[in-house]
């Protein structure tokens, strides 16, 4: 069997209700956690605590910083910086694996920061990371991630939100910029509930966990623990609660639905060819693009080109193929898959790789961008033996 864990952001998501939903659900990990989490922080930051409460009538979990700056999930006039942050946290002594996880989150931060704001990688500024109890969500996050390694992740559609944020830089639209860019191929819904519901070290954590691939529906199972982590902010017509809700899956090939869109090209060169598929392949929601030499009418050599999608995303990539194409038509079909359970890993060496479940057992792939990096085919063939 294998763990499947699916995020239900009815009220959005935030660091301090990812951390409580996930503790809600698997408590066993809360004295690690805390451990981790008063390793990173300083003496007078203040004590994290977990507390039992309602929202809506709801029984929730909250988890926060007492003692310190309270959990409000806006940004702040204070900042600091990526690297002080990322030295910070590897510099704590965190159990094995939290520090890799929680900089990975942090790293993402910064890069959609720096996107935003234009700036190198090492002078990004943190305003939402500039109180203590930001920094311990990012962490905590961590070491829950390393406990729970081998499961994979799903995510329904988020909610939008609405209006604008206070920031450092001014007033700002929701979902704040870097929110917009970590999020960037995800669904999101508007329920018409305005304010921030997604912040971006929620945003950070969703992305890490999914590996970065939006999949919005679970492969279904044996249903196992759920956790409900509540946010501070009191929501309308519903509880503001982040639910996780634990799948336990038998070892196999899971099952997905998947659109194929297809043409035939005969009147566009090589180059336009090759520029027209870069374009698409980039565009999320993609899952593979294959070309195809085939004979079309009058004897005319053709390019085929058959693109897997995202149910989800087939009105605007088939757009983009009308937009990036000479075809006039597209095929469209909807296609049953087998997948196995897949997942991103890092070696001991330190190379990126993809592993799958096999019936016979796990089996690694090094990620063909650190094979390349290797100056001789001698190299390459140890990289992947080891």
């Amino acid at each position: 069997m294998r763990r499947h864990l699916h995020l239900d952001p009815l009220g959005g998501i935030a660091g301090d209700m990812f951390v409580a939903a996930m503790l809600d659900a698997f408590p066993e990990l809360t004295d690690r956690v805390l451990a981790d989490v008063a390793a990173v922080l300083p003496n007078d930051a203040g004590t994290a605590r977990l507390e039992r409460g309602m929202s809506r009538g709801m029984s929730v979990l909250r988890f926060g910083l007492h003692g310190g700056h309270a959990h409000d999930h806006h940004h702040h006039d204070h900042a600091t910086t990526y690297a002080a942050l990322r030295d910070r946290i590897g510099a704590a002594p965190l159990s094995e694996g939290t520090a890799h996880h929680a900089c990975a989150i942090l790293h993402l931060i910064a890069l959609a920061e720096a996107a935003a704001h234009d700036l190198p990688l090492e002078k990004v500024h943190f305003h939402e990371l500039a109180d203590w109890d930001s920094l311990m969500d990012v962490v905590a996050a961590g070491s829950i991630v390393v406990a729970l390694a081998d499961a994979t992740w799903s995510c329904a559609p988020l909610p939008l939100g609405g209006g604008t944020i206070r920031t450092a830089h001014g007033i700002l639209p929701v979902p704040a910029p870097a929110t917009a860019r970590i999020l960037q191929g995800y669904d999101w819904i508007d329920d018409g509930i305005g304010g921030e519901r997604v912040t971006p070290t929620g945003a950070a954590i969703l992305a890490h966990v999914t590996g970065g691939r939006p999949a919005p529906t679970h492969p279904g199972g044996r249903m196992g623990a759920t956790g409900m982590g509540a946010g501070t902010r009191d929501l309308p017509d519903r509880p503001n609660v982040l639910r996780v809700t634990t799948f336990d899956i038998a070892h196999g090939a899971d099952r997905d639905r998947v659109v194929q869109l297809a043409c035939d090209l005969d009147d566009m060169t090589g180059e336009e060819i090759g520029a027209a598929t870069d374009r698409l392949r980039d565009m999320p929601g993609v899952l593979d693009l294959i070309l195809l030499n085939a004979q079309g009418k009058k004897s005319r050599p053709v390019t085929r080109m058959e693109l897997l999608c995202d149910p989800a995303h087939e009105a605007i990539i088939a757009e983009a193929l009308f937009d990036q194409t000479s075809t006039l038509g597209l095929r469209r079909n909807l296609i049953d898959r087998l997948i196995l359970p897949r997942g991103n890993t890092i070696t001991k060496a330190g190379n990126r790789a993809k592993w799958a479940d096999r019936p016979a057992g796990r089996s690694l792939k090094i990620e063909d961008e650190d094979l390349r990096a290797c100056p001789n085919l001698a190299t390459r063939r140890r990289m992947r033996e080891d």
